[in-house]
């Protein structure tokens, strides 16, 4: 098995039916849901919501406050219109707006929105890093 991989990213909620319902919005099915936690299929790994209370006690940092902004999660896209629609998705859905999509410096397009618990993600698209046909990165 190789060390450098990831299998699992849970993210910290203060209102776990808010945020599956805001994730509902944006045509994401949970694959299961246990009392506290929700567990979303991705390709080869999962996200999960997960109590932000909750997860600090299981990290072992009780009453921690658990912050966001500080890491971003991406999705990249084959072109413009893909990454503009999947962002309007988002901002119908409820997402705070932090930067619409535009031209960026190194040569692509991308925006940024946030969760309603504040976590950052980009919606790019990177003309240098080729998706295979079912959005999967393929790194040169």
């Amino acid at each position: 098995m190789r060390d450098q991989r990831v299998t699992l990213i849970t993210l910290g909620v203060d209102d776990l039916a808010r945020s599956t319902g805001f994730y509902a919005a944006l045509g994401w099915e949970p694959a299961q849901e246990t009392e506290g936690a929700a567990f979303y299929r991705l390709d080869g790994m999962a996200l999960s919501l997960f109590g932000r209370a909750a997860l600090a006690a299981d990290q072992g940092r009780p009453g921690a406050a658990l912050g966001t902004g500080a890491m971003t999660l991406a999705q990249n896209f084959a072109d413009r219109a893909a990454v503009d629609a999947a962002f309007a998705r988002a901002e119908a859905a409820g997402a705070e707006v932090l930067k619409r999509p535009e031209a960026v410096f190194w040569g692509g397009y991308s925006g940024y929105w946030a969760d309603p618990d504040g976590h950052v993600w980009e919606m790019a698209h990177n003309p240098f890093w080729p998706l295979d046909v079912d959005g999967r990165l393929a790194l040169p």
